[in-house]
């Protein structure tokens, strides 16, 4: 169980790093990288990851910290992990570089291979999403705002559906697995927001076919378990952390259990 004093702390966290990385945002000084798989790399990212990597430890000094940007840690190391921090420094970097604001600064907290807790936090509108399956979740607007209770919609697989999708990463199978269900509304999104919008209810399934890194959804996936929603793999089954090959290859994201509709 995390208490609220670590909750704060770590709130405090992902809000000194959004400060950051909107200073470089505004300011269009992005320092552009490619990484090995071409995937682009910005002076925010780094800097996010060093006040994050740098400030966890005074929370709780002997939980490691598994990064975006710290990836190589070998799997003989890792595998003995029961507890460790999982985090994104910037979610959405292409949406970045973009400049259209769909990008987030992600934390969360993996135990026993699932994640128990998580936040995010989007830097241009200044709403913070956080909580997990033993708190339940919770949604500021603005720092000045009060905390909103977050909880899936009550609709279930054969209602008619509002369904988001990835701005810069949607495809083929991606309408296929829509195209078994009663689609009202397409909702586009960057970044871990759509796993948000399911968590908050303003969605109601979301669909990834291509590989993610675990990074890339362990908040979004405590904070959806924390509102009452699933998160599998494709083929249904749970979706699990610190696996050898620190990839998904494809998820499911919904407001309800899918059955033998998938």
């Amino acid at each position: 169980m995390i208490s609220d004093y670590d909750i704060e702390n770590i709130i405090k966290i992902v809000l000194d790093a959004g400060k950051a990385v909107l200073e470089i945002y505004n300011s269009g000084d992005f320092e552009i990288e490619l990484k090995s798989d071409n995937s682009p790399l910005t002076k925010a990212d780094k800097i996010s990851n060093e006040i994050i990597v740098s400030g966890l430890p005074a929370i709780e000094p002997a939980i490691p910290i598994l990064s975006e940007e710290g990836k190589e840690i070998p799997f003989e190391e890792r595998r003995a992990w029961k507890r460790f921090w999982l985090i994104d420094p910037l979610d959405g970097t292409k949406e970045f570089i973009k400049k259209n604001g769909e990008f987030t600064i992600n934390i969360a907290l993996i135990e026993d291979r699932l994640p128990i807790w998580g936040v995010i936090f989007v830097p241009v509108t200044g709403e913070l999403y956080w909580g997990g399956v033993k708190t339940g979740s919770c949604k500021k607007d603005n720092r000045e705002s009060e905390n909103i209770k977050l909880h899936v919609s009550s609709k279930n697989k054969d209602d008619y559906l509002t369904v988001i999708q990835s701005r810069s990463n949607s495809g083929k199978e991606e309408e296929q697995f829509y195209s078994k269900f009663k689609v009202k509304n397409k909702i586009s999104k960057g970044s871990s927001l759509k796993m948000c919008m399911v968590a908050e209810g303003k969605a109601d399934l979301y669909f990834r076919g291509g590989p993610t890194w675990e990074w890339d959804t362990g908040a979004g996936h405590a904070i959806l378990r924390g509102a009452g929603g699933y998160f599998v793999n494709k083929d249904k089954s749970e979706l699990i952390y610190n696996k050898k090959v620190l990839k998904n290859f494809g998820f499911i994201v919904s407001a309800f259990e899918l059955g033998n509709r998938v």
